[in-house]
């Protein structure tokens, strides 16, 4: 075997000779060695990269990902077989777009960072994807299918688990052992195969993957959500850059080598991963701000809301009961930050804003995105006690360790399992600082995106009462667990009379705190609807005002006392349904977890 060069790694260390004081003579030191002296340098170099201000990020990003391409060759000339292969599962509903943005983000980590290799065909030798199909209209199915076909172009072993496969997967476990298990995956009928629940499609994607595995004890099942990428938002003098700055598959390759852990989860940059329903409070308060800050300048003048030197929110600033997932309290309002590049005045500004008001019922944020931190280490784990489904990897044995309760179609199913999952193996649940951005919308108009939950008339009415529904009967669920396990261990969930007492108190603090919510949501809506009626003379007539009234209209509609969601959260006989079904999926989630894991790991 020739000597390898390590020609970027040694133009690092001349340059930078503060690296390693003591560095060792690099045509002395055994392949071995050699790939351990890349680990060493990759910590330092992320401290340049991450510097504030870091003038030059571009520069030692660029190097960066040169250094791990570098290393991968030097790994696959030593023969060295001690990497896992990722196996990433994407289910996906009715959204072409969103998969687009996300294959396209693993073709370039794997381009950018080189992990795995390629095989003698030129293919992603240790990367698979599988896009798991949910989707109802065919010719977003062929959509998708021509999306995978594209990358597999590429050189992305990328694979298309379309609907009938699904359904013969599923079929062809035997009847009795299907029983057990329907409620994890699906009922629905093979003419009706389609938009199953993220749930229900995830857990049939891991029958997909596990199909595909070919060394349990060198595979990684990577499960994320079609609108999240394998980047992350940096903020800059100029705005947010997305950038793929984050090498996920090297450094969760190296935890699951060197660390006790089962199952790994990371956060979400960019759009909130939670529901509009949590987030209307927080989202007023904003509006009223900026529109009290806006009123008093010029029309005319030059936008004055670039302030990219404030640093974006801290975790949960838009959740309006962060306080009960134990985060602090956040800053009474968020200011906006105007998108728009070139000259422009605050007219433009004002009708940017307004233009994308309506993108709030689709679960976006215009003040309170979340931005990447670096923390230091990517090695550093936490303890873990929230699932975010669209970011997370198991072992083959994780495998066991599903999201449950799909049947149900309720919201905060992965807190909720996150919770469940702790219970039963602790530690080897984990977090790491390796978030994916998350952007609820992929295009302008938000047509051709699906969103479980949410409806829009053609008179631009859009109602989420669905989705509000399943975010309260969600936290109910996911609070009644919380406070089940303060006192009882996780067996004795099977016991519904000790269980019920304690989904009937947490139902009593939940109807209180979306009670508040509900007065304050609405008091800044009938403020909001004032400011319009009085606004300013330079505004009156404009496009962005008939906006506004539209936005304010949807909020009263989805927000109001007489809001179809509001009215099912305050009848006591909707409640007490709801209640049955926690209870009975409560009881049972042990047996069918029994069933699961016996069908999985076999």
């Amino acid at each position: 075997m020739s000597r390898f060069a390590p020609s970027v790694l040694r133009t690092l260390l001349d340059e930078h000779p503060s690296f390693l004081t003591d560095a060792p003579d690099l045509a002395a030191i055994s392949h071995d060695e050699l790939i351990e002296l890349y680990d060493c340098l990759y910590p330092l170099v992320e401290q340049q990269m991450w510097a504030v201000p870091s003038p030059d990020f571009e520069a030692w990003l660029a190097a960066y990902q040169s250094l791990f391409r570098e290393q991968q060759s030097l790994i696959e000339q030593a023969g060295q077989e001690f990497q896992h292969h990722f196996l990433i599962g994407i289910p996906v509903a009715d959204r072409p777009a969103h998969v687009r943005a996300c294959l396209e983000s693993i073709d370039q980590q794997c381009r950018l960072y080189g992990y795995g290799g390629r095989d003698a065909d030129g293919r992603t030798a240790r990367v698979t994807v599988v896009v798991a199909e949910d989707s109802r209209e065919p010719k977003h199915v062929e959509a998708h299918r021509a999306l995978v076909e594209e990358y597999r172009g590429r050189g992305l072993q990328v694979v298309h688990f379309d609907l009938p496969e699904q359904y013969h997967l599923l079929q062809a476990i035997p009847e009795a052992e299907r029983r057990q298990v329907e409620r994890l995956l699906t009922t629905q009928p093979a003419e009706h195969f389609y938009q199953k629940g993220q749930a229900a499609n995830r857990n049939l994607c891991y029958l997909k993957l596990r199909q595909l595995t070919q060394d349990r004890s060198r595979s990684l099942y990577y499960l994320v959500d079609s609108d999240q990428s394998f980047l992350i938002n940096r903020q800059t003098d100029s705005g947010e850059q997305q950038v793929a700055a984050l090498n996920y598959f090297y450094y969760i390759d190296r935890i699951f080598r060197s660390a006790d852990v089962r199952m790994l989860t990371g956060k979400l940059a960019g759009d909130p991963p939670v529901s509009p329903a949590v987030m209307a409070a927080n989202f007023l308060d904003d509006v009223a701000a900026f529109l009290g800050q806006i009123a008093a300048r010029d029309p005319h003048g030059a936008c004055s809301f670039h302030a990219a030197a404030v640093p974006l929110p801290a975790d949960a600033a838009y959740h309006d009961m962060a306080k009960l997932f134990g985060f602090d309290a956040q800053a009474d309002h968020y200011d906006y930050r105007c998108p728009l590049t070139g000259a422009h005045d605050h007219t433009a500004c004002l009708e940017r804003f307004t233009d994308r008001l309506h993108a709030f019922f689709y679960g976006e944020h215009l003040t309170r995105k979340t931005g990447f931190h670096y923390t230091g280490s990517f090695m550093e784990l936490s303890p873990a006690r929230t699932i975010y489904p669209g970011n997370y990897l198991v072992d083959f044995d994780g495998l066991k360790y599903i999201i449950p309760f799909g049947h149900l179609r309720l919201r905060m199913s992965g807190p909720t399992a996150g919770r469940l999952i702790q219970a039963e193996i602790g530690a080897r649940f984990a977090s790491i600082n390796l978030p994916m951005l998350h952007g609820r919308t992929a295009t302008a108009d938000m047509q051709t995106e699906f969103r479980p939950g949410v409806e829009r008339q053609s008179d631009a009415a859009i109602d989420i009462s669905d989705e509000f529904e399943r975010q309260f009967f969600g936290d109910l669920m996911l609070f009644s667990v919380v406070a089940w396990l303060k006192e009882n261990d996780l067996p004795g969930l099977s016991d519904g009379a000790r269980l019920q007492p304690v989904v009937n108190r947490v139902e009593a603090d939940l109807l209180e705190l979306y009670a508040a919510k509900h007065h304050a949501v609405n008091a800044r809506i009938a403020e909001l609807e004032r400011w319009l009626e009085a606004a300013p003379p330079a505004w009156k007539g404009s496009l962005a005002l008939d906006k506004l009234a539209v936005f304010l209209r949807n909020m009263q509609s989805n927000f109001g006392d007489a809001s179809p969601a509001w009215q099912q959260i305050q009848s006591p006989s909707h409640r007490d349904s709801r209640k049955r079904q926690i209870v009975d999926a409560l009881m049972n989630y042990r047996a069918e977890r029994a069933a699961w894991d016996a069908l999985i790991t076999r």
